[in-house]
């Protein structure tokens, strides 16, 4: 909670405390406290800002307030039940924000300050295949966080900038009310808007991320922001008709589709069929994910034009594409592996819990890659809570991984299994709230746990093979007990 929503639950309980004191007698004047709740829930509104979860709090100091200036009168049961009836809103008021706070990011442990800034990208020579109209083009927005130099005087960056078309749109896709995201626009990170590029090397290796099936390029804001305090540009894609919703500067808005409109298309590029499944009028005899993985491609053709010649001036001359990687989780893990076969430029490919496309399989992957997953015991104990994961997907995912993992170059594979992990402690899900293991956004291994240890393999990874930094973490036994590492 923040500092002035705790100051409100404190002034309400004294208010409620004010309420059960007789209105006569030598503590009668205590009674005015009760007018204090309603200041404090407009100082509240006016500095730091209304979020969902206070609204019981705020019922409960207008309740207060109106019981007190009306100075509603009756017998002591009366009184009693009331203030019971506060009591009970009041414990409601406190533990909504307590169990959907306005969560923070773990410190980076680089010694990078962290900016960020966004773009608006068309590829002109590509077709929007989800939209039937052939003059469609694709368009994707990205966000790059960049290593950023300290104590610039810069405004902080939210988690989410556009909250108002966000929050709609990921609620329709998880079945929940989207004011539940409302407050991710006040979450804060540990980066800041645009303030000037670090100077102390000339050009910083580049990492493209694409996030999961209906998630958001800044859906992994705990690994980003380590690697970025570790001196790398990291990109994030929004991606159409597969992020939960892009955003465009002009307004437009784009929702993403649901698993169940796009299942023949994902599953072709990973058992192809025949005949083969279309979207629209355009067959995709490989599937959907060589057209995603066309996103990359893009985003790295875009980069180098940054590099040449910023907008902003930012990244002017600032960008190592000779050092450039991907990492990715779920969809975004397979769209990763499929853009690390298809374009030599990508020198180190990190996939997160996911399948491997068939030509992936069948080919290996000769950039060094690292595969993060888990074992079957934890997808089983993971679908018993809360659904999903058929029996072909989880065959498909374990070992189609192996398998790709088994044709890489010697010395330049990893695969990392992390029991007691579930699909959501890939990302950021498990810093929403406080609930996350009931609302199996965690497996048994905890939210802050899963993020250390993703955090560390990927840091570690991309450092032993862009930046030249040899990590023993790479070498020696995993620190946690937990962990099993195979090397090639």
């Amino acid at each position: 909670m923040r500092p002035l929503e705790i100051l409100l639950c404190v002034v309400n309980a004294a208010g409620l405390v004010a309420l059960s004191v007789p209105p006569r007698g030598r503590l009668s004047d205590v009674r005015h406290l009760a007018l204090l709740p309603a200041l404090a829930a407009i100082a509240q509104l006016a500095l730091e800002g209304y979020r969902w979860q206070m609204v019981p709090a705020y019922v409960l100091a207008g309740a207060i307030v109106l019981w007190r200036i009306t100075r509603v009168s009756g017998p002591r049961w009366v009184r009693r039940v009331a203030v019971g009836l506060g009591v009970a809103v009041f414990a409601v008021s406190a533990a909504v924000p307590v169990a959907v706070p306005v969560f923070r990011f773990p410190a980076p442990e680089g010694p990078y300050a962290i900016g960020t800034v966004t773009y608006h990208w068309r590829d002109d020579d590509r077709r929007e295949i989800f939209d039937a109209d052939p003059a469609a083009r694709r368009e994707l927005m990205a966000q790059v966080w960049y290593p950023a130099q300290a104590g610039a005087d810069a405004p902080n960056a939210p988690y989410i900038s556009d909250s108002a078309a966000f929050a709609p749109s990921a609620g329709r896709l998880l079945g929940v009310p989207g004011f539940v995201f409302d407050h991710f626009d006040v979450v804060p990170t540990h980066a800041t808007q645009m303030p000037p590029m670090a100077s102390e090397r000339p050009r910083y290796p580049v990492l493209v991320f694409v996030s999961g099936l209906n998630a958001f390029r800044q859906s992994n804001t705990f690994q980003v922001e380590q690697l970025v305090s570790r001196g790398f540009v990291v990109v994030g894609l929004d991606q159409p008709y597969t992020s939960a919703v892009t955003a465009f500067p002009d307004g437009r808005t784009i929702d993403g589709w649901s698993k169940e409109r796009l299942v023949d298309v994902i599953q072709q590029s990973i058992t192809p069929s025949d005949p083969a499944p279309s979207l629209g009028d355009v067959s995709l005899p490989d599937g959907l994910f060589p057209y995603l993985a066309g996103d990359i491609s893009f985003a790295l053709d875009q980069l180098a034009w940054l590099d040449t010649s910023d907008p902003h001036g930012l990244l002017t001359g600032r960008l190592d594409l000779e050092r450039a990687g991907a990492f990715g989780v779920s969809l975004g893990a397979i769209t990763v592996a499929q853009g690390c076969h298809a374009d030599p430029r990508l020198k180190a490919c990190l996939m997160m819990d996911a399948a491997m496309p068939a030509n992936v399989v069948r080919d290996g992957l000769s950039q060094p890659s690292m595969w993060l997953t888990r074992d079957a015991d934890s997808i089983l104990l993971e679908r018993s809570r809360s659904g999903g994961w058929p029996d072909h997907e989880i065959h498909e995912t374990l070992s189609t991984q192996r398998a790709t993992f088994a044709k890489s170059t010697p010395g330049q594979g990893y695969h990392i299994e992390i029991p007691g992990m579930f699909h959501m402690n890939y990302t950021d899900a498990p810093a929403w709230t406080r609930l996350a293991e009931q609302l199996a956004f965690s497996g048994p291994i905890g939210g802050r746990r899963g993020h250390e240890i993703v955090a560390a393999y990927s840091a570690a990874f991309f450092e032993n093979t862009l930046a030249g930094k040899h990590s023993e973490l790479l070498r020696g036994p995993p620190p946690w007990e937990e962990v099993r590492m195979d090397r090639r």
